[in-house]
């Protein structure tokens, strides 16, 4: 369950970001891929790997399966939203700090 002000990837950051609601693989790679205006395209391989690291350090969980369903569904849980929080912080703070210093340029 580690919660340290370690620096996120950002495909992590996006995985985290997407399953705020819950989803599957596909959908996953769908939505990171909308929230970074495409830029951001998740192999399969990629999320895979991820979606394992992620549930072992506690950050998402996978839902039940409906039955008859092949699909699984993960989410966000407590833990996960409380890391990505304390990424958002540190992406808003090194924004501010580039902010300051080019906009005092002369």
């Amino acid at each position: 369950m580690n919660t340290s002000n370690n620096s996120l990837t950002e495909a992590t950051y996006y995985i985290l970001l997407a399953l705020v609601t819950p989803l599957h693989g596909y959908g996953i790679m769908q939505r990171t891929a909308e929230l970074s205006s495409g830029r951001l395209m998740i192999s399969a391989g990629t999320l895979y790997g991820a979606l394992s690291t992620l549930m072992e350090k506690g950050w998402i969980e996978q839902l039940a399966a409906i039955t008859d369903s092949r699909k699984k569904e993960y989410q966000i849980t407590d833990i996960g939203l409380t890391v990505l929080r304390g990424e958002l912080s540190r992406l808003e703070e090194l924004v501010r700090n580039g902010r300051n210093i080019i906009d005092n340029i002369k």
